[in-house]
């Protein structure tokens, strides 16, 4: 059975944690069904196997998110300027995920303690969403960055303060971040790369947190589960972005915020009701 429910939330993990609607909250979702013991492990199991579908960003963007690759995205050799432009990049990242790391240090154990609850998820889900259709809906919007190397370092850090209000579940690290990046401006495919780039230190740093509290704590057992979940969802992931991408590039967000809500209803019914 713990095969089965590992392969499954690799899977949720691996589907979810690009799009903006909440991977930890859908983990949360599915626990009802497919629990993992004891909930310490699970809580952890949740995290760190984020790091899978991180890695699948850093493979499929290789080239660029490289400085020293010699050939760029379309296997041409890349000139000192793309060079320059990949330094330039990872300054913003860096920059843009100090405020979720210094609160994610500092506040990691009291969100584990007191927002992991399925009422905060569903809540989150609700109120996001429509947001999501809100900001989707206006019909004059300026585009300042047309693509992540336009984003300058002022926006790149105020894009990482909206990263901050994910750290409560159901928010959506991918729809904070999208979100305010639009909102400051930024075509929907950048707000997605950029907000791809960030996960990358940000879900390191969770993840390495985790295992350092953990390191001693779980069998072996169970760190081969977190590695097999965290290779579904490295698998799963790649699929998933190749389709977002080609998805945002025609249309906008508002089927996700839809999603939101009524998933978000749906929990709240099942927990209220069911439960």
């Amino acid at each position: 059975m713990n095969f089965l429910k590992v392969f499954i939330l690799g899977i949720v993990e691996g589907m979810t944690e690009f799009l903006p609607v909440s991977s930890t909250g859908h983990l949360i979702l599915f626990h009802q069904w497919f629990q993992l013991s004891p909930e310490s492990f699970q809580n952890a199991f949740d995290v760190i196997i984020q790091l899978g579908a991180i890695l699948s960003v850093v493979v499929l963007y290789y080239r660029r998110l490289n400085p020293l690759s010699k050939y760029n995205e379309n296997g041409a050799i890349k000139t000192k300027y793309e060079r320059a432009m990949g330094w330039n990049l990872w300054v913003k990242v860096i920059v843009g995920v100090i405020p979720a790391g210094v609160l994610g240090f500092l506040f990691d154990d009291f969100i584990d303690e007191h927002l992991f609850s399925p009422y905060v998820v569903a809540v989150m889900l609700i109120f996001w969403g429509a947001i999501i259709i809100i900001m989707e809906s206006k019909t004059k919007r300026k585009i300042k960055y047309e693509t992540t190397k336009d984003i300058p370092l002022k926006t790149a850090f105020l894009i990482g303060l909206f990263q901050c209000l994910a750290m409560v579940p159901g928010t959506s690290r991918s729809a904070a971040t999208i979100i305010g990046a639009i909102a400051l401006g930024t075509g929907r495919v950048a707000a997605a790369e950029f907000s791809f780039y960030l996960a990358i230190p940000t879900m390191i740093g969770a993840t390495l947190l985790k295992m350092v509290k953990n390191a001693g704590g779980f069998t072996l057992s169970q760190w081969f589960y977190i590695f097999l979940g965290g290779l579904i969802s490295f698998i799963t992931a790649i699929l998933v972005i190749r389709k977002f991408m080609d998805y945002i590039k025609k249309h906008d967000f508002k089927a996700f915020g839809v999603y939101r809500i009524i998933i978000g209803f749906f929990v709240l019914v099942y927990f209220a009701i069911v439960k």
